[in-house]
Order: structure tokens, then C-alpha cells, then sequence
């Protein structure tokens, strides 16, 4: 498909897809918790959780009593014990709860980001000083808490592409039917792809991306690609291709 074609059909994609009836249980989104709350703490434990089947994310995310983020952390140890996912296991769960609410008391969560992002407007130099707060203000280490809350970014070649980081950014940043727009200091146009394996897959197949490598290049080409369609708002393609993998469209 030649890239005007390609962009023609994303953008049909795009209208059809930007529909709160998109988000229900038939086809979940870790969005669906998260938009409930309308909170970015709440939204960024639904991102980071983000992984594994849609399903199983789901049902764990609807079994958090997100209450809990405004408790007491003897509160969050004794309510929290009990939970785990995947590579999480209780004591993960309890500290990135801890985490979140030792962060609020000393910042929001936007403001923290915007430290390192307003300089040069670079999202990755925004996550990286979100992340380092977060290891900051809880230096907890387990092989299931590192997953979730991940590294700072120091490479793009062979660097993880930070999918669930980049999708919280989509959720908070961007504002449709889909996405909450709860900041209000970071520009769409700055947006960096999230990348999953189906996205990636449907990037590739579309021609949109030549990289064979799963890694933060990747996403780096793949959003430049998306610029030429809409400088102001690449991201926005983010969810239609999402759904065109999942939904097996190709």
C-alpha cells in the first residue's frame, strides 16, 4: 500500500475508533479503570499494569481499591498483601502504592515530568526524571517491581521501547473520546508511539515501518512516519492500530 492509501485508511480508522463504545468489556482497555477515576496516579498504575492479556489486566485492575493511594502505607501493607500479578507479587503491589502516594505528597505527577520534558520538549528526558523520582521516594528493589516502574532510558538502539509509559503519556496528553487530557503542559506533537508487538506488526505489514528490531529506534521511526500525517498529533493512529492488530484486520 502506498503511504497516501495507508494514511487515507488510518484516518478512517481514526473517526470510527474514536468512540467511548470502543471501551467495553467485550474488547477491554486498561484505559476502561482508569477513565472511571479520572486521577493521573490511578491512570499511571492502570498503564504499568498495562501488560499481558487484556483480559487478565482487567480483572486485576478492578479488584484495586485505588482508595488506598490517599491511605496510610500500615493501610497498604495490610489491605494489599493478598494481591499479585504476574511477575508482581504482594510486596510489588504495595510499594508502587506506596510509591504513588510518597510522589503526591511532594509533586504532581505532571509537574514531575515537566522538570526534565520543558527544557528541549523531550518526552524521554520527562519519563526519565518521573522514573528517577519514583526510585527516589521508594529505592525498593525485586524483579517484579523494577518490571513495572522500568529504567530510565539510555539508549535508543536495543532500548526497551516503554510501551506502558508511552501509552500513560497518550492517555494524560492527548483529549477525545479515548483519552482523558488531564495535563496540560505537554504537547501532543511531542508524543512518542507505544509500541506493542500488534502495532508493531501492523507498522511493519503497512510499510509504515521498516525496522525489524522491537526496540525505542523503532518507536522513534514509526512516530516520525505518523508526523507526516499529522505533525500536530501522531499518537492519535495509536489506538487504530492497535485495534486492526487485535481485531486481525489485515
Amino acid at each position: 500500500m502506498k503511504h497516501h492509501d495507508v494514511k487515507r485508511r488510518l484516518d478512517e480508522e481514526v473517526l470510527k475508533r474514536n468512540s467511548v463504545d470502543e471501551l467495553h468489556l467485550s474488547r477491554p482497555d486498561p484505559i476502561m479503570p482508569a477513565k472511571e477515576h479520572n486521577d493521573p496516579s490511578i491512570a499511571l498504575l492502570c498503564a504499568l499494569f498495562g501488560y499481558g492479556r487484556a483480559n487478565s489486566i482487567i480483572k486485576f485492575l478492578y479488584s484495586l481499591d485505588f482508595s488506598l493511594l490517599d491511605t496510610t502505607e500500615q493501610e497498604m501493607e495490610k489491605q494489599l498483601q493478598k494481591y499479585y500479578y504476574r511477575f508482581q507479587n504482594g510486596q510489588d503491589v504495595i510499594e508502587i502504592f506506596k510509591t504513588l502516594h510518597r510522589l503526591k505528597e511532594r509533586d504532581t505527577l505532571e509537574d514531575i515530568f515537566y522538570e526534565g520534558y520543558r527544557k528541549e520538549h523531550a518526552v524521554l528526558e520527562g519519563l526519565n526524571t518521573l522514573i528517577r523520582a519514583m526510585q527516589e521516594v521508594n529505592p525498593y528493589e525485586s524483579r517484579g517491581y523494577k518490571f513495572l516502574v522500568s529504567q530510565p532510558v539510555q539508549k535508543l538502539r536495543g532500548g526497551s521501547p516503554m510501551k506502558r509509559w508511552m501509552m500513560y503519556l497518550r492517555w494524560m496528553v492527548r483529549h477525545d473520546n479515548i483519552d482523558m487530557g488531564l495535563w496540560s503542559k505537554v504537547e501532543r506533537c511531542d508524543l512518542l508511539m507505544p509500541l506493542d508487538t500488534h502495532t508493531f506488526k501492523v507498522s511493519q505489514k503497512l510499510g509504515l515501518l521498516q525496522r525489524k528490531q522491537y526496540d525505542l529506534q523503532a518507536v522513534i521511526e514509526l512516530t516520525e512516519t505518523l508526523r507526516s500525517f499529522d505533525e500536530k498529533d501522531p499518537i492519535k493512529y495509536d489506538f487504530a492500530l492497535y485495534r486492526i492488530g487485535q481485531e486481525k484486520l489485515l
